[in-house]
């Protein structure tokens, strides 16, 4: 192994930081603003095009996206906007408990919401598809078929506000069938009657009236206090912060519920309040409703509020109460804790108003030894009864499927040891359960796949059974060393034992979409192979028969001729590692030679070795790069090394980040080495790169190997002081595991990174860590030392960057600094 691993240190660093301030963004910027560690700062740029051809292949419209209806006649066609202009972004936007919303329409920001074009409708004899008639210019989100498959729900877009419309299948017409009126500030807000005749909505309370006026000068300092109760908090993002945000959320998420039949007067159901969730049970008598109130807080989000958990009639009348729950800001920061009381609270699906919700048995918190941890309880209407317990379970709920009175599905987890396991249970006989499926959910080789879900004409969904209803019908990815190959097979509910049925074919990606038939030999799948795009066929098990159903194009040919493979090697310890080699259109390795190459991964942590050097080859699949994928650079020559393998192991109960550089170094270094044996990377020539912990891991490389001339960082974090109570998979606090937290924090070894780095962040990043003033100190950092370094804030863009403008500008940063610092770049310095 020729590349250099730097020095981690034996001796820890603390290293403590003072004076933080958040990022100060004053008006809104209409450029990428760029910060060179030659000087103190540059005037903002104009948005640039990457090279030809990747703003074309960003232009170019994307495929609809299909949607079978719930009675198997009918396939839906939604056409997709493509990325949004930043204008679209540019509208107004409040971060209030946790949710981003637009106060124009009262909907999610343009940021959190993708929308939908046009509208086609196709039946599954082979006609042509359909279009339905919109008005010009029309956008419009969350579609949903009704329970019995005749007609589709969404809410378009207006300049007032969001409106309920309605498309009625047989005909192919749609009508709007209220005003902008829905409030779908916390969800869609629509929810179907079970029979099909209307929809259950949340709206915007009539005389709503202006926004409260937040800005008049405060009237008083704001204090938040913590008198001796222990209240860790995990790191959220567009929390609550004064009272002026506490006014506005009460104000856009306030809603009435109400019923808009689809032919008739809509019927407001009780007093508006803050409605976060809003469900008819299966037999449409009754609403589940979680309310949030007061009093607000400012350290979690929405969902941990205070709120009561009732049922009502249909006239608003409450008849009964769930749980009247409290701010939940003292829920242990481990991944398997959990609030005490209710959670989960939902209908069951197989029954006709069953109430069935969650309780702790161990406080929520993992640290207590209990036998069981979690209790599953039903209670039926008319709710006067005493609640029964389905099952007690010994790990974290996960979640039920239901199939009839006497079966169901109970799933649980348990983060520690990535374990899971599965009870069927007898609902008519409950109490106790029995193990169908004990597995460790990160091995992907023995995946058993999942129940297929099945629409029960009430808009509820339930297992498949085999004709005699001995067994449960299963579908799963099916990964192998060659590929991922989707099955479906039965399960015998008895015995566990699996009988598969079909399989996609050697070569192709198909999955299936749905049964046709009750003897299960008609379904519609999705089909895929390396070289064809996905498209949606109506397969006969019967005959083999497939009927082509649609026909999408390839979106980017201008790819077609990129070779793909996966390649295979091993690290220093022995862990098996893998990655997918791509290699440019028309690349001849004893014609060319060595090329440069970008590494773009992202870490994962894993219990088992052997789980984590599980090999799967993509062989089977059609991939093009879209948004911002650093596969456009195949285009400009570069090889990529598509999501080395990174694993992060602790096995035996050890904690994997305690060796988090040294196993990320070691990782590093075989793929570096592997790719160099191949012949088709010069070691002088390779980067490295990823997007948030892909980004964390990128600094860390520069920082403690000299293995890459360059990284690109995008979104990242770097700095783990900031996020003290757990990041990624670490469950301990920067207090339980200060040594771990400094040296995994490449903020610590900034002084070491000689490199030249490039780092993007969007300026209003909203996942959970990666405040965009990690970014912000670590340029900082950097540049204090003299480091090499480019400092890229994305207007108006979150996590993940939406606008156009900010994708294309993006790539032109990436190809410019790669042809920059590793392309053209001369030899290394010694």
């Amino acid at each position: 192994m020729s590349g250099v691993i730097k020095g981690v240190s034996t001796m820890r660093h603390r290293h403590w930081m003072n004076g933080l301030s958040a990022l100060a963004m004053a008006g809104v910027l209409v450029a990428p603003s760029v910060v060179l560690a030659q000087s103190a700062a540059t005037d903002p740029i104009a948005y640039q095009q990457p090279p030809a051809p990747i703003a074309q292949i960003l232009d170019t419209k994307p495929s609809a996206a299909p949607s079978l209806s719930p009675d198997r006649d009918t396939l839906a066609l939604f056409d997709r906007s493509n990325l949004a202009p930043i204008s679209e972004l540019a509208e107004p936007m409040l971060r209030l408990g946790g949710y981003r919303i637009n106060p124009r329409n009262t909907g999610p920001a343009n940021s959190r919401v993708s929308w939908l074009t046009g509208l086609s409708l196709k039946g599954l004899d082979g006609a042509e598809a359909e279009a339905v008639a919109l008005p010009e210019g029309a956008r419009f989100t969350a579609p949903s078929w009704s329970p019995d498959g005749s007609g589709i729900a969404f809410l378009m877009d207006e300049p007032e506000g969001l409106a309920l419309w309605v498309v009625d299948v047989e005909s192919r017409e749609a009508r709007r069938l209220t005003a902008p009126i829905v409030n779908a500030a916390a969800g869609t807000g629509v929810d179907w009657l079970p029979d099909s005749s209307g929809l259950l909505i949340r709206a915007i309370p009539e005389g709503r009236g202006a926004a409260p006026d937040v800005t008049r000068p405060p009237s008083g300092p704001i204090v938040e206090q913590s008198m001796g109760r222990a209240a860790p908090v995990r790191t959220y993002q567009d929390l609550l912060s004064n009272p002026g945000d506490e006014a506005l959320f009460e104000h856009y998420f306030t809603s009435q519920l109400m019923v808009v039949p689809l032919n008739g007067t809509p019927k407001r159901i009780g007093q508006p309040g803050v409605f976060l969730d809003a469900a008819l049970s299966p037999d449409g008598r009754f609403i589940l409703q979680t309310v949030a109130k007061r009093p607000f807080s400012y350290v979690v989000p929405a969902r941990l509020f205070p709120a009561d958990v009732v049922v009502t009639d249909l006239n608003g009348r409450q008849v009964h109460r769930v749980a009247d729950l409290p701010l939940r800001d003292n829920v242990p920061t481990p991944f398997d804790a959990v609030p005490t009381g209710p959670r989960s609270v939902q209908w069951r699906a197989d029954a006709d108003a069953t109430l069935v919700w969650v309780e702790a048995l161990d406080g929520g918190d993992p640290a207590n030894e209990v036998a069981a941890r979690d209790r599953v309880l039903m209670l039926q209407a008319p709710f006067n009864g005493q609640p029964t317990t389905l099952i007690d379970l010994p790990e974290r709920y996960a979640g039920i499927q239901w199939g009839r009175d006497d079966v169901a599905l109970v799933n649980t987890r348990w983060f520690n040891t990535r374990h899971e396991a599965r009870y069927v249970v007898d609902p008519s006989n409950p109490g106790s359960g029995r193990v169908l499926i004990d597995r460790n959910y990160q091995d992907r080789y023995n995946d058993p796949g999942y129940p297929v879900m099945e629409p029960n004409g009430q808009g509820r969904t339930l297992i498949r059974f085999t004709d005699d209803g001995s067994a449960m019908v299963m579908s799963g990815a099916g990964a192998t060393r060659q590929g991922e190959y989707p099955f479906i097979a039965t399960m015998d509910l008895a015995t566990g034992e699996r009988t598969e049925l079909w399989r996609s074919a050697q070569g192709e990606y198909e999955t299936l979409v749905g049964f046709l038939d009750g003897d299960g030999t008609r379904l519609i799948t999705r089909r895929e192979t390396l070289t064809e795009p996905a498209n949606i066929q109506l397969r006969d098990l019967s005959d083999g028969r497939r009927t082509a159903l649609t026909a999408f194009p390839d979106p980017a040919p201008q790819l077609a001729g990129v070779t793909r493979q996966l390649i295979t090697y091993e690290r220093a310890d022995g862990v098996q590692l893998s990655g997918t080699l791509y290699l440019p259109a028309g690349y001849d390795k004893d014609r060319d030679g060595p090329l440069p190459l970008l590494m773009w991964a992202y870490p994962a942590e894993f219990t088992d070795a052997s789980v984590a050097g599980q090999v799967v080859d993509t062989a089977n699949r059609f991939v093009r790069p879209g948004g911002s994928s650093h596969l456009f650079l195949l285009t400009q020559g570069y090889a990529i090394l598509d999501d080395p393998s990174m694993p992060i192991i602790g096995a035996e109960g050890t904690e994997p980040n305690d060796t988090y550089i040294e196993q990320l170094s070691a990782s590093a270094a075989a793929a570096v080495d592997a790719v160099v044996e191949l012949g088709v990377a010069d070691r002088d020539r390779i980067a490295v790169g990823g997007h948030s912990y892909g980004a964390f891991m990128t600094a860390n490389l520069l920082a403690h190997t000299d293995l890459f001339r360059t990284g690109i960082a995008r979104s990242g974090a770097y700095n783990r002081t900031l996020t003290p109570f757990g990041f990624q998979a670490e469950q301990r606090t920067y207090w339980q595991a200060t040594e771990t937290y400094t040296e995994m924090s490449p903020f610590t070894y900034a002084d070491q990174v000689n490199e030249p780095i490039l780092l993007i962040h969007g300026e209003a990043d909203d996942n959970s860590g990666t405040f965009p003033i990690q970014s912000e100190r670590f340029y900082a950092a950097l540049k204090g030392h003299g480091a090499t370094v480019r400092y890229v804030v994305l207007p108006l863009e979150a996590h993940g960057y939406r606008a156009r403008e900010s994708v294309g500008h993006t790539l032109w940063e990436m190809s410019r600094w790669l042809d920059q610092y590793v392309k053209n770049a001369g030899p290394r310095e010694d």
